[in-house]
């Protein structure tokens, strides 16, 4: 499962709002209540034990992320659905198999993204120019890269921490938003906070993916046979 879901989509027009939280809503607003608390679950086991399978989820993010790129270069480059396959599948066992014996390669470069995410996230949430939300991400992937080199179980505990707090946060605002198209006031209240409320997302976001690093750092500091 990958960690990196889109959360935004760009407009070529500077007045218009170029982050937009629809895309994710779209996935919220899908899962169904056993999808929602497998979501939970899932995120909780990434968020806490991250740290004792982070190479399966480096593998698995990896191979997420040559499934996507595969099929998108499989799309440009044939029209019929068997390329586009293909391709995916191509893109996935290669950079499955890639990132095996360039596992410290793999988690520093997770660790820089999701350091891109969480800086992308605060220059969302201050409302900075979203025109240039890129250059906030830029700053988060360089310093998560260079702490990655540097302490590497930061940056394990950094991209599972940050995992596992998507998944929850999915799963509890799909859970959320279930019980409330069941209640009769305050239908839209969870579709508000997170489409119409900038501070909102970034805030339990980072504030989770905190929690989940502080906790990972004391299980690990408490695990003597832990290896890299």
């Amino acid at each position: 499962m990958n960690m990196f879901f889109v959360l935004a989509e760009t407009t070529r027009s500077a007045h218009q709002q170029i982050v937009s939280m629809d895309m994710f809503w779209e996935q919220v607003d899908k899962l169904s209540w056993l999808q929602a608390l497998i979501a939970v679950s899932f995120g909780a086991v990434y968020l806490i034990y991250g740290w004792r399978i982070f190479k399966v989820l480096a593998v698995v993010s990896f191979g997420m992320g040559g499934l996507f790129l595969g099929m998108e270069l499989g799309r440009r480059m044939g029209t019929d659905s068997s390329a586009i396959m293909w391709g995916g599948i191509i893109g996935l066992i290669l950079m499955a198999v890639l990132s095996i014996p360039l596992m410290h390669w793999a988690v520093s470069i997770l660790g820089a993204a999701a350091g891109g995410i969480i800086t992308g996230c605060i220059w969302y949430a201050l409302g900075l120019p979203h025109q240039y939300i890129l250059a906030g991400a830029v700053i988060g992937i360089v310093a998560g890269g260079m702490i990655s080199f540097i302490v590497f179980k930061i940056s394990v505990m950094l991209f599972t921490s940050l995992g596992g707090a998507v998944l929850i946060i999915t799963g509890l605002l799909a859970l959320a938003n279930l019980y409330e198209q069941h209640q009769t006031t305050n239908a839209n209240f969870v579709y508000s906070l997170v489409n119409e409320y900038n501070w909102f997302m970034p805030a339990i976001l980072i504030f989770t993916t905190f929690v989940g690093m502080v906790i990972q750092n004391k299980l690990v500091k408490g695990a003597s046979d832990w290896k890299l």
